[in-house]
């Protein structure tokens, strides 16, 4: 094997273990019962959504599941024509 396939490999576990507590610490967007017959009592403009920290845990998923699939992406890419 060659040095960039361990370190594809590296890369792919770290990325799939962050993912993976990212998504788990972020709260659920679900309100229940009440939250659907009542609808949202905050209204876009009335938090500040650009600044919780929600929002940076979902922007970094979102950065991260992007770094994931290019990475698998050039692995296959990187298998098919080196192989």
């Amino acid at each position: 094997m060659a040095w960039y396939s361990y370190l594809i490999g590296a890369i792919l576990i770290v990325a799939s273990i962050l993912i993976i507590v990212l998504v788990l610490l972020q709260e659920s967007n679900t309100q229940g019962l009440s939250g659907a017959i009542a609808g949202g009592a905050d209204t876009f403009f009335g938090k500040n959504k650009g600044h919780t920290m929600q929002s940076k845990l979902k922007k970094l998923t979102t950065i991260l599941s992007i770094v994931f699939f290019v990475v698998v992406l050039a692995a296959f890419i990187i298998l098919l024509f080196v192989v």
